[in-house]
């Protein structure tokens, strides 16, 4: 794994996302804490991030390009338009799929129930990180940094070698003191608070 300042990824910019393009699995600093992601269109890739954390049926989320990317493929009525006007923000809106091919058949563990109970958690980051998604055009998997059960990562150095091992690379902004973003389901229109 190679491990970058946020400088160094800039000057690389291109070349970097070019590797997410392809199928790269990276970390990267958020508005809450560190992430581990990949492009949420490419099933390898998802795969990939499962296998790391051992987290196989539990959804992922994703930081969407933008706004519009979010009314185009999620389902955005009642109060999931008040949330809508929150992002960017320490959010991650749970809403029903529209389209079910916009992410990869693996982001979500739904496979196999009705299309119209598939739902995805969507964030717009208050954060850099998120203008490169916007770059990239894709939406992009959002999950903490670490195995099943453990805690989450707040700090590069303290990656455990077992994950460090599995990853392409990994933008280094020291010590994170944040926690994951608040969950809100609006997948009903009505809000509900997960986390």
């Amino acid at each position: 794994m190679k491990i970058l300042t946020k400088e160094e990824f800039f000057v690389h910019k291109q070349e970097y996302l070019k590797k997410i393009l392809d199928g790269a699995v990276f970390i990267y600093p958020t508005d809450t804490i560190y992430g581990i992601g990949c492009d949420a269109t490419n099933e390898t890739s998802v795969a990939k991030i499962r296998k790391i954390k051992e987290r196989y049926d539990a959804p992922f989320s994703v930081i969407a390009p933008n706004k519009e990317w979010i009314e185009e493929n999620c389902e955005v009525f009642g109060k999931g338009h008040d949330y809508l006007k929150k992002l960017p923000g320490r959010l991650t809106l749970i809403f029903a799929l529209k389209h079910g091919e916009c992410v990869a058949s693996n982001v979500s563990p739904e496979k196999g129930k009705e299309f119209k109970e598939h739902s995805l958690g969507v964030r717009i980051s208050n954060h850099w990180i998120s203008d490169i998604v916007k770059e990239l055009d894709i939406p992009v998997i959002t999950t903490s940094v670490n195995r099943h059960g453990e805690s989450f990562l707040t700090n590069i150095s303290r990656l455990p070698a077992e994950i460090r091992n599995k990853v392409d690379f990994a933008i280094d902004v020291g010590e994170i003191k944040g926690t994951p973003s608040q969950v809100i389901d609006l997948v009903s229109g009505e809000a509900i608070v997960k986390r």
